[in-house]
Parts: C-alpha cells; structure tokens; sequence
C-alpha cells in the first residue's frame, strides 16, 4: 500500500524558510519521479518540483533561486527547502509520487498522471 506521509508545515513571515519532508512507504521511491505540488484556493494544482529517477530537477520557475530539493533512494524520502518565501506561496503542499522512469518535467506539467498524493500541509506566509 503506498502511503506518502509530509511534515514540516506551518506559518512563516516572508523572506523566512521553511523545510518540507516526505515519508514514502509501500514501494521504493528510487524508479519513480518524486516532487512537490501545491494548490492556492481557487487556483490550479501546480508543480513546484519535481526529481526524476536520474536526479534531475525540474522547478516552476516561480520557485527557481529560492527552493531546492532532494531525495534520499535509502530511506525513501523527500525534502524540500524553501528560501525567501513570499506571500504567494502560501497553498497546501503536497508531496506525490509521479510515474516511473519518466522525466523530471513530464512529471511537473502533467499532474494529472500522478495518482499517489500526501495529505497535504499547508504553508501561509505572512507579509
């Protein structure tokens, strides 16, 4: 059964930092694109970023400079270190486990493939 587990929300001023993490379980995250997406009310589910089974990175280019992110094939997690956060960041963040062997920005612009999410934690980011 996979279950995709996040920690790490919480309320920030902007310009502040917060760190994300993703706990996978029921497989093994190392074929699989592994990322981030986030959704504002009334707007669409966007891809923040996403690390392909290569190690390739693809970001939204609203986060470029001021996320990174990683992942940890041995103990089956995921990260996400967000810097400088502006008020527009403020969404829920979900961790998603996206298709295998598929690349970095497949992953990020097609969220409809992806068909294991996290709960969802929210980040509200303060001005």
């Amino acid at each position: 059964q996979v279950k995709l587990v996040e920690s790490g929300g919480g309320s920030v001023q902007a310009g502040g930092s917060l760190r994300l993490s993703c706990a996978a379980s029921g497989y093994s995250i190392s074929r699989y694109c592994m990322g981030w997406f986030r959704q504002a009310p009334g707007k669409e589910r966007e891809g923040v970023v996403i690390i392909d089974h290569t190690g390739r990175t693809s970001f939204a280019d609203s986060v470029k400079g001021r996320f990174s992110a990683s992942r940890d094939n041995a103990k089956n997690t995921l990260s996400l270190e967000m810097n400088g956060l502006k008020p527009e960041d403020t969404a829920m963040y979900y961790c998603a486990k996206g298709l295998e062997y598929y690349s970095a920005d497949y992953c990020r612009i097609n969220p409809d493939q992806i068909k294991y999410w996290g709960q969802g934690t929210q980040i509200t980011v303060s001005s």
